[in-house]
């Protein structure tokens, strides 16, 4: 499969998987899971064929590591707007996390701290590149660190998803450090 039909599968899926199941008549269980089988008719169904074996290839190829799949079912590992519950337990952070945005957010980032807007948590990376990557998306990326223990041990929940993004609440305007 081609980068360009790749991105397209990608793109495809997640809107379905985290964000607009109900559009292709998908119906997530409470976890987030849908069957593969299902999955592959509705998008058929809805004029967006998807091989079994592009869907192998995404799933394998993302390097995010966007969706699971696990016995014939499949979900998207975060960043669902709709009602999902993981099953992720709360673990304890490394010190620091990070965070990618760009420079237009920062004032309101300043004032109101990182805040999971239309998702459930805000998502945090365990390292600088990554962080960058995800600021790059949107522009030219800037790099906020967290300070994820502190955070820990004055009493938020931590949550690690399978793909290893870091999942909080939020993160107050104390708790990170803005470049200069």
């Amino acid at each position: 499969m081609d980068e360009r039909r790749m991105i397209r599968v990608s793109k495809y899926l997640s809107r379905h998987l985290r964000h607009d199941p109900q559009r292709i008549g998908l119906t997530l269980d409470p976890g987030g899971w849908v069957e593969v089988a299902e999955l592959l008719r509705a998008a058929a169904a809805h004029g967006f064929p998807i091989t079994p074996d592009e869907l192998r290839q995404v799933v394998a190829g993302n390097d995010k590591r966007r969706y699971a799949i696990e016995a014939g079912r499949i979900r998207a590992s975060q960043g669902h707007s709709v009602p999902v519950d993981l099953g992720l337990p709360a673990v304890e952070p490394p010190e620091v996390l990070y965070h990618g945005t760009v420079r237009r957010f920062l004032a309101a980032i300043r004032r109101e701290g990182l805040r999971p807007m239309s998702r459930h948590h805000v998502h945090l990376s365990p390292d600088r590149e990554t962080a960058t990557r995800v600021g790059a998306r949107r522009g030219a990326p800037v790099v906020l660190v967290v300070a994820a223990g502190v955070m820990h041990a004055e009493g938020h929940a931590f949550l690690r998803s399978a793909n290893g993004v870091w999942l909080v609440d939020g993160v107050p305007p104390g708790y990170l450090r803005f470049p200069s």
